[in-house]
């Protein structure tokens, strides 16, 4: 290995020497709005499940991060909306020693995977609070979300840098 090579390898943090730690996930937000009772609970239900989610990171102190995931589930029912519950369940997380691209990897990815279940358990405990059918919602693939956002930002990038290649 050439001296060249050895420097980078020595200035470039190594993935084994990463560390992880939660140190607290916590709900930020929570709101639950029924807007159409009582007459929602005298109609047949036949539910219709919109979900969004969203996903945030703020830098608190070197390699302290706090990660906020919102997920929003509306259920309209013969149109109307039934309720609509929206938790923004948050976590701080140490992150050391990461690459710049696996620290966003483990920011956009990683954490919100591990918040989803507490986000999950959140809505469904106050959809049964308001009366409504139990509802769970499925596990959520954040790796494959995560890279889809990558692949539009590296194409709105490419897009962005082709219309200025025109306009010169």
């Amino acid at each position: 290995m050439n001296a060249k090579a050895k420097k980078q390898e020595q200035e470039q943090p190594k993935a084994q020497d990463a560390q992880f730690m939660i140190q607290r996930v916590y709900v930020k937000d929570l709101s639950f709005e029924t807007t159409n009772t009582p007459a929602v609970f005298q109609q047949k239900w036949e539910p219709e499940l919109s979900l969004d989610l969203n996903t945030q990171h703020t830098n608190l102190d070197e390699g302290v991060y706090e990660v906020a995931l919102t997920v929003t589930a509306t259920v309209k029912n013969q149109g109307a909306t039934a309720f609509l519950c929206e938790v923004k369940q948050a976590g701080i997380f140490t992150i050391q020693g990461a690459p710049e691209q696996q620290l966003e990897h483990l920011l956009g990815s990683f954490c919100p995977n591990i918040l989803f279940p507490y986000a999950r358990e959140a809505i469904t405990a106050e959809v049964i609070r308001g009366s409504f059918p139990q509802l769970v919602l499925a596990p959520i693939n954040f790796d494959a979300l995560y890279m889809q956002q990558m692949e539009e930002k590296k194409k709105a990038a490419e897009e962005s840098k082709g219309k200025k290649e025109k306009a010169n």
